[in-house]
């Protein structure tokens, strides 16, 4: 009897891995239905595979380690993802910028979604390394539009390396307004690709209030680079997704927390 659950064990995990890499993520309460176990069995069998560094555990359920950390995927196939909630993310995090202001945009598809709600603003200066931005600034004439150099990076369709971090150097600005492809709140913000992140730090460095644009999927998740920890970040927007545990952590470290 020992060997045959043995067997099952092995056989479900292995059930397990195969769904993970398939569908990028996994529920327990779907694969406690699915395999006839408690959830508990299944919150053990991804404790395991966490252990070998098999799947990436989040709340609820495991994430496929492969497709979220050093995965850099394009802002085209960004735009298709969580829209509705990066739409409500914008229209939020545009009603913390008071005339007069000057902020940084970081490149992303949340971020652009700020940019479509500054036409209403009758002086603001905005400086921004993404193309997808400027494109929708250029139509606003009473936004003033600053553009670090810097070398095109095709995959997030923004300027990054050594000159548009020497650019932004000289700038101190009210806010800076950071996207991320992983924010874990015991740790901080992450991204994929270590030139943004070199760029990221000296955006929040010239920040007098760094808010972080995000919508719930990011939360939990990891990835290649680190960018900064909590003690960086003054606000958070994202939306009604966000884990409750997740919340109060960073509310318990003094950051506010808007839901879009």
């Amino acid at each position: 009897m020992p060997k045959r659950k043995g067997r099952m064990t092995v056989s479900r995990r292995r059930a397990i891995i195969e769904q993970v890499k398939e569908s990028g993520e996994v529920l327990i309460t779907d694969l406690s239905k699915q395999f006839a176990v408690s959830e508990v069995t299944i919150r053990n069998d991804l404790e395991y595979l966490e252990s070998k560094k098999l799947v990436m555990r989040a709340r609820g359920g495991a994430f496929n380690v492969e497709s979220h950390v050093g995965t850099d995927q394009s802002i085209f196939d960004k735009n298709k993802i969580h829209s509705v909630e990066k739409s409500a993310i914008g229209k939020k995090s545009a009603e913390l910028i008071t005339e007069n202001d000057t902020i940084i945009l970081d490149s992303g598809t949340t971020t652009a979604e700020i940019a479509k709600n500054l036409g209403g603003f009758q002086q603001l200066t905005v400086i921004t390394n993404a193309i997808n931005i400027i494109n929708i600034m250029m139509g606003l004439p009473n936004i003033n539009l600053i553009v670090p150099g810097g070398v095109l990076r095709q995959n997030s369709m923004s300027l990054k390396g050594p000159l548009a971090e020497k650019s932004l150097t000289n700038f101190f600005v009210d806010k800076a307004f950071i996207s991320t492809d992983g924010f874990d709140t015991r740790q901080g913000i992450f991204t994929p690709n270590l030139e943004e992140a070199s760029l990221n730090m000296v955006m929040i460095a010239a920040a007098k209030h760094v808010i972080l644009v995000t919508d719930s999927s990011k939360f939990t998740r990891k990835s290649l680079v680190f960018i900064c920890g909590l003690e960086k970040i003054k606000t958070v927007v994202t939306d009604a997704g966000i884990p409750e545990d997740d919340r109060k952590r960073l509310e318990d470290a003094g950051i506010q927390v808007i839901i879009a």
